[in-house]
């Protein structure tokens, strides 16, 4: 009887340290990021007749995704995309020297376009100097990307949209 008792209590012990070493279940803004750093990897596109690469690597141990926008004349810009609880944000830095930090809402559909809007912004010497408002990511298949950035100057708000592809190796 004794013995019964002490493989019973064992096993129970063993079954309890196993399952505290299993990774938790993802949150769904985990999942969302998971699916952004699918873009890992080269990606081009062309705007208003200017070629334009990005670059998307992935740093800081998974926990970063880091978009270089690199087009063929111009300055190249760096978009951080981390999770921050229930949502993701998007922190851009720009040629026109400021960075607006954008985010999502709380992230409930993990395969629906996230849409960042502005949550503030730094170096910013006037509202009335250009700047982005917000960013919608469309991951159309594994090859096809599509960025709807919107933006504001002197008070007028408007939207550019660019579309990419996978390059290839």
């Amino acid at each position: 009887m004794k013995r019964t008792l002490l493989v019973g209590s064992v096993t129970m012990i063993a079954l309890l340290l196993v399952a505290a070493s299993l990774p938790a279940d993802k949150t769904k803004s985990e999942e969302a990021f998971d699916r952004l750093a699918t873009l890992k990897g080269e990606w081009r596109g062309e705007q208003e007749g200017v070629k334009i690469s990005l670059i998307y690597t992935l740093t800081a141990n998974g926990s970063a995704l880091m978009e270089e926008f690199r087009p063929e004349s111009g300055a190249v810009m760096i978009t951080m995309f981390t999770v921050d609880g229930d949502h993701l944000i998007a922190t851009h830095y720009c040629s026109a020297k400021n960075q607006p930090q954008m985010m999502t809402s709380a992230t409930t559909e993990v395969q629906k376009p996230l849409a960042f809007s502005l949550a503030r912004i730094t170096g910013l010497k006037s509202p009335d100097d250009w700047h982005n408002t917000g960013l919608t990511m469309i991951q159309e298949d594994n090859d096809h990307l599509t960025q709807e950035w919107t933006y504001q100057s002197k008070e007028k708000s408007a939207k550019r949209t660019f579309r990419y592809t996978r390059v290839r190796p």
